[in-house]
Formats: structure tokens, sequence, C-alpha cells
């Protein structure tokens, strides 16, 4: 069984997985990392050893590489990881296959969520999508995330790509359109204070829902083109924001037709 863990990263997704590992029944034995002063303060709140000389890194039953998408391999095959232990990365669109082969326990771990430094989640509520470079580790990498995830699922690079792009629709293109509100709204002199509630009611209505196209509002899903040309006029001068808001309202009156 996977008991002991070392992460390697001290990114927010290592802050976050060095908090649920620490306040889990697993021991976290080490924060690892470049960036000697965010491995100590990461070190620090999860209350375990900090290290970023490699012959200090410890000894684990698994090592969760969180580090940037383009740094996996890299950080990887610089490590004197023995070949016991699991070596499994945390990104969502990087395979399996990206860590070194000579690596035959190695696998993903992928916490679907967005993290910010300083934030804390309930890492229970989170899913864990898994995969593993064999069938024999997969029962391990299971019951290891089900430590700290009540929804543990098994997808391979093909189905993780996917669930990472429907998260980049979900969570960070709309978060950009609260900005581009939000940026609309400072022109006008006026605060994002002024959205927070219409985005938490959003937001709710969407999550309490069978789909978020059947709590879809505004001018777009009931083709209301004189209200449309309206706004357009406001965003005459620009046209990035010009051809975002017409690019979007004419894919919300497509898609609301095929629910109607």
């Amino acid at each position: 069984m996977i008991r002991s863990v070392a992460i390697i990263g001290s990114g927010n997704v290592a802050e976050a997985l060095a908090l649920a590992v620490a306040s889990s029944p697993l021991e976290l034995r080490q924060v690892f990392g470049r960036n000697r002063s965010r491995v100590a303060a990461v070190a620090a709140l999860a209350g375990c050893d900090g290290a970023s000389d490699p012959a200090r890194l410890a000894a684990a039953d698994i090592y969760l590489i969180a580090v940037s998408d383009r740094a996996v391999a890299e950080v990887a095959s610089s490590l004197p990881i023995a070949p016991s232990a699991v070596v499994a990365h945390t990104a969502g669109s990087v395979p399996v296959d990206a860590l070194p082969a000579y690596f035959e326990r190695r696998a993903v771990f992928y916490p679907f969520q967005t993290f910010t430094a300083g934030r804390p989640v309930d890492f229970s509520q989170i899913p864990i999508l898994i995969e593993t470079a064999t069938p024999a580790l997969r029962p391990e990498m299971t019951a290891f995330a089900r430590t700290l995830s009540h929804t543990v699922l098994y997808a391979d690079s093909a189905l993780r790509g996917k669930v990472h792009l429907a998260g980049a629709f979900a969570c960070n293109f709309a978060n950009h359109c609260f900005e581009l509100g939000a940026g609309v709204l400072r022109q006008a002199g006026l605060s994002f204070d002024l959205l927070r509630p219409l985005i938490g009611e959003m937001t709710a209505k969407a999550l309490a829902s069978a789909s978020p196209a059947e709590v879809q509002t505004g001018p777009a899903v009931r083709n209301d083109l004189p209200t449309e040309e309206r706004h357009l006029q406001l965003l005459e001068k620009n046209e990035r924001l010009s051809a975002i808001y017409r690019l979007i309202s004419q894919d919300i009156w497509e898609t609301s037709k095929k629910t109607l």
C-alpha cells in the first residue's frame, strides 16, 4: 500500500496537496522543490520537512510531481528516486508516458480543481482522475486517491484531455468573462462588487440544475437582437470585445435552440 508521500514542487497545486496529505492518514515525508523560499513556506504550512538539494530527497512510497506541464519529464528524470517507488504527475493534459520509462510504477494523479496559494480547499470534494502505466498499479493508485477524495475516476490521457478542456471553458474562460464584465464597469466608474451577487446567483443556479443550458438567461437566449445591437454600440470602439460578444451570443442562441 502507498502510505508515505513526497511532493515535488512548491506551487499552488503542491501547496494544496501538501495540506491535504498532512491532514490525512497518510505520512507526508517531504516537500521538495527548487524555489527554496516557497518550499520552506509550504513545508511550514504542512508541518513537514522541506528540501531543495536532490541529495536530501526523502524516501517515500509515492512521489507526486506537481510542477508545470513542460517541466514534468525534466524534473522526474533529475531526481534520485528508488525504482520501487510510484512516480505520478498531477498535470491534466500530460500523458503518463511523459514520465521516464525507467519508472515502471508511473502514474497520473490529477486533482480536477483550480488552486490558489493561501486559499484552503476541501480536498475530499475534489474529483481525482488517475491513470497508471500498468494495470497492476491501478488498485494501489485508486486506494491511495481515495484516502484524499470521495470521487476517484480512472481516465486515460485522451479522456483526461477532454476533462481538462472542459475545465478551461467552465473555469478559466468563465473567470475571464467575469474580468471582461469588471472592465466594462471600471470604464463606467463602477466597482466589480456590483457583479458579485449576479455571479453568485448564476453559479448557484448552474450547479443546482441538471444542465447549465436549462438556466441560461439574457438577450442571446431570447434572440433579442435590438438589445444585442445596443450592447454592440457600446462596444463599437473595441473590436476585440465586439467579436467576443458576437461569437458567444451566437453560440448561446444556437445552443438554446437545441434545448427548446
